[in-house]
Order: C-alpha cells, then structure tokens, then sequence
C-alpha cells in the first residue's frame, strides 16, 4: 500500500451565498463550555458532499460555516447520476424532486427493466434489486450542491466563498482554520469540529496527517465540454477499440461531453492543464481517425488510482466523499458514496456537538462507512480490469457478459453498484432482521392523517414507529422524547414493514426504532424481550434517558 498525500481528481464546486461574513465573530457554540469559538462546524468544501452535510446540521440546530474556495460557482458536473440507495436516503428529507432540474422527475414507481453497465457492459438490469424507486435519478452534480446550499442557508448555516484552507491547527477542544482569499488576504476561523469535504486532493486530509493508502493509477483520462464541428460523425456512447477507449455524449446543438481512457499509464504530470489540442488527438488516436472539435468550456484529467483515507477521524477532524475515498468513475458510484457519508455523519456530529451523543456514536461513522467504501473500491477495480482494451480480454468480456445475464449475477452487481445492499453492524440481537436495514418508505396512517416512512425523517430525528398499539413501548422510550418522535401508525393498504420481505422471510415487525438515516437499530416481535431490547437501543445510539441537548 502506498501512501500518496494527493490522489486524483479535483475541485468542488460552491452552493449559494447569503452575504454573511463571520470569521471575525466570536460565540461559544451552543453553550458548550470551553473558548470562544466562530463556528460549531466548519465544513471545509462547498461541492454537493459538504453543502448536503451542512445542510444536514443546520437542519438540526448545529451552528455551521461552509468554506469553499472558488469565488463563484464553476457550473461543472462531472457527476449527474444518483443511485437507487442515494435516491432513497434523500427522499427522507424531502430532497428527492428538488434535486431534479426541470418539471418532469423520476418516477417512484419501477416499471420495467433499467439497464445499466459494469465495466462498460450494459447487461445489467438494476431494477431487479429496487423495490422503492426511482431506480436512477438524473441530478448534475452542479445543480444539486446549489440546492444542498440554499438549504443549508436557509436552515441558518453560512458560505464563505474564497476561502481556501491552508492551515490546521488542532486543540483539545477547537480547531482553528487559516484561510487564505484569491488576493492573498488571510484570515483565521475557530471551530468546534472540521469536517473535510474538499475532494481528492483535500488541504484538510493532508493538514491533519491523515494518510491517503491504496493502489496508484495506472490509466490516464480525461474529461472535457467541447463543441463537435461533426457531431453526426463523432464516435457516438461508449467505444472501446486496441487503443483505448473514447466516450461521447454527443449534443449537436451546444457542448457534447467528451472522455478517453488511455491504459497505456498514467499521466506524466497529473497537475499539467489541458490542452484542447491534447484532447482532440488523443480522441482521434484512440478512435483511429480525425473527430473535429473546437470551443472547450473545460477540460480535466483524472486516473484510476484507489485510495481511502486510513481513518475517516482524526481528534476533531472527520472526512467525507473524496476527500476520505477516491476512485476510477465506474458506473457513477463516487458522489453516491459521498452524499451517504454526509448523511450518516450529520446527526452523529449533530449529536455530538449538542452534548447528548453516546460514547463512541461519532467513531461509529468510521466503521460504518469505511467498509462501504472500501466494497465500491473493490469492484471499481474489477471493473477497470474488465475495460482493458488488450485483445487478449476480449474472450473475459464475453464470458462475464454472458455471466451477467444470470439472475444471481445479476442481483450481486445491480446490488453493489445500486448500493441498495448496505447494511449496517449496529450491535443488534440476531434475531432482528431489520437491524441495520434502511427501513422501506411505505404508506401509513397516522391520528394526523396519511404518510409515509420517509415523511417521517423529514426532521431528520430518530423515530420509534409503532404499528401495534404497544403502549408499553412507548412509555419505554417518552424519557427520550426532546431527541425522539414516537409515531403510532398503521400500514395505508398493500405492503408494509410488518411483511415486507428480505430474501423471502416475513420481518413479521410490530415496531421499529429508526435513525436519522433512516437506518432500523432496533425492532419488536411482540416478545416480553422487546421492552428491554428498546431501552438498550435508545441508550446505544441516543444517549442517556432524560438528557437535554445543548
């Protein structure tokens, strides 16, 4: 394993600014004792990871300063597919149409097949593993951070923009940030808790010392908006020949995406700009004849290196998206990963930060997300052996195209790429199949009217969903009533919670508690165990009965 202290990739984009300049301001955050600090959380990074984690604590009451370093809004998407999982995680705070340019939105229903690629083979059919839709959401990376922003200032964060980090410095009770603007000013930030949301290269990651560990790159790409003198001509989708491969999204009336992959080795210098030049001949090497372009609104390199960070927390310092794992873009999987990162972090940290977090809850975000990632890794690289463009790999594409059609096969890759399989140790008995599962979104009735699961994490707090009546129950968890909402409900006609079904067995569940993630960490049976259980479950992850948060 090597350490490399820049990994590939780069950039974040910004979210929206409310005109407010804080980084003179002192306050004590939340009332917590100790020195006077500017911000409770200063997230550093304002690209979708770090707005939607922003978001995600203002939402919550935290005191959060976002610090990016572009001026202004770059307009680049180099990502614009959500996954099914990503999907589901944003319906529970009521995100899912907003994040959706234009009036028409992804259905929640699944209809019929979704095909989709692994390693460049477009075989799979992902809607086999969804049961609660949309299957795949168009979202450029660009739009929704600007989405993510507006909540988080609406919600009471602040954006600083021209604020690039280049200092570090930690306390046992505070962080302080030295920031630096484009005309050389700098100025310094206090904060309770730094989360580095800044990407691939993150100034975070390499100020705290935390080492970035994997595989280097071994394919160079890259990645560009051009216009097509010859959009007709152009070597249109995804096209592998003995040289490479070229993928174009051709659009002949405005800038068509443009990408080639070259695994000959990596780039010689992984930091030198783009030519317009170089894109345009390494297209026609690649494609084995001239694709005329011009107009370049940007180009960029990237690799395949594979590397996560060793540990997601350092003291009070976290990581989340690249800046704790970076990738090959196989299959879009890199800003889906991100964005559940923010939102298992948020209310862990929230948590945290209002003083009423159990012991442990914050590492829990390391040891859930790490072994996640590490999986998307794992078949990122398999898909990257698979794109070969060596006529030798020829026979193995065949093969696993044939391979992918099996159900079975099918159903491991769908699911690994869809990241519906995530699940979560979160120490339950084993009798609990719902423990760790994310809790579906299904119809219910409640003395206030209809909703669904998802309504019910609109809050983003934890919610104990009783669907038998089981006072008993609820009085077990009213100590934790100023941190947990107690819904008594009834399945709304057709499937629910009580005989969803996971690999054919009947959850037969009569309550559920839930975590802000949308996460089961615990549900009853109707056994004389479940009131203990419950309890336990509450303290495990909520904190003590009766505590009032700060």
């Amino acid at each position: 394993m090597r350490d490399q202290r820049d990994g590939h990739g780069g950039g974040h984009g910004s979210g929206r600014d409310d005109g407010r300049e804080d980084g003179g301001r002192d306050r004590t955050a939340g009332g917590t004792a100790g020195p006077a600090v500017d911000t409770e959380v200063a997230v550093v990074g304002g690209g979708p990871v770090g707005t939607l984690l922003a978001r995600e604590l203002a939402l919550l009451g935290v005191d959060v300063t976002v610090l990016e370093k572009l001026p202004s809004p770059d307009g680049i998407s180099k990502a614009s597919t959500l996954h099914a999982r990503t999907a589901q995680t944003l319906d529970r705070r009521g995100l899912l149409e907003a994040v959706q340019p234009g009036r028409r939105v992804a259905s929640r229903e699944v209809h019929g097949p979704v095909p989709f690629h692994f390693g460049a083979m477009f075989d799979l059919d992902l809607a086999r593993v969804v049961d609660e839709g949309p299957v795949l959401v168009g979202s450029p990376q660009a739009y929704a951070q600007e989405v993510f922003a507006a909540e988080a200032v609406r919600l009471g964060g602040r954006l600083r923009r021209d604020a690039e980090v280049t200092g570090l410095e930690q306390h046992p009770e505070h962080v302080v940030l030295t920031t630096r603007s484009a005309d050389g000013t700098e100025r310094t930030l206090t904060a309770r808790w730094v989360v580095g949301c800044d990407g691939a290269r993150s100034a975070v990651r390499r100020l705290a010392g935390i080492r970035f560990l994997g595989d280097g790159p071994t394919v160079a790409a890259l990645m560009g908006e051009v216009r097509l003198l010859d959009p007709l001509g152009a070597p249109s989708g995804w096209q592998r020949t003995p040289r490479g491969w070229t993928l174009v999204w051709t659009n002949p009336y405005g800038l068509s995406r443009v990408c080639t992959y070259d695994f000959r080795g990596p780039h010689r210098d992984r930091r030198a700009p783009v030519t317009l030049d170089e894109l345009r001949n390494e297209v026609e090497r690649i494609a084995g004849r001239p694709v005329p372009m011009d107009g370049a609104a940007w180009i960029s390199r990237f690799s395949d290196a594979s590397l996560q960070a060793e540990h997601y927390r350092d003291g009070r310092v976290l990581l989340a998206g690249d800046a704790a794992h970076v990738h090959f873009p196989a299959g879009g999987q890199g800003v889906n990963l991100g964005l559940q990162d923010a939102v298992n972090l948020g209310w862990k940290l929230a948590a945290e930060v209002r003083g009423h977090a159990p012991q442990d809850l914050l590492d829990t975000y390391g040891s859930e997300r790490q072994p996640v990632a590490a999986a998307v890794l794992h078949n990122v690289r398999a898909q990257v052996a698979l794109m070969d463009p060596d006529p030798r790999v020829d026979a193995l594409r065949a093969l696993f195209a044939r391979l992918m059609h099996m159900d079975e096969v099918n159903d491991l890759l769908s699911t690994m790429i869809s990241g519906v399989g995530v699940r979560y140790d979160v120490g339950a008995r084993r009798a609990d199949p719902l423990a760790g599962r994310l809790v579906p979104s299904l119809p219910l009735k409640t003395s206030d009217g209809a909703t669904t699961v998802a309504e019910l994490l609109h809050r983003g707090r934890p919610v104990l969903l009783d669907l038998a009546g089981h006072v008993g129950l609820r009085t077990v968890a009213a100590p934790w009533s100023d941190r947990v909402d107690v819904v008594t409900a009834t399945p709304d006609g057709g499937r629910d919670v009580r005989d969803a079904r996971d690999g054919g067995d009947g959850w037969g569940t009569d309550a559920v508690l839930i975590r802000p993630d949308g996460y089961a960490v615990w549900s009853a049976r109707g056994t004389t165990s479940d009131a203990e259980a419950l309890r336990a479950a509450l303290v495990r992850w909520f904190g003590p009965e009766g505590v009032e948060g700060t």
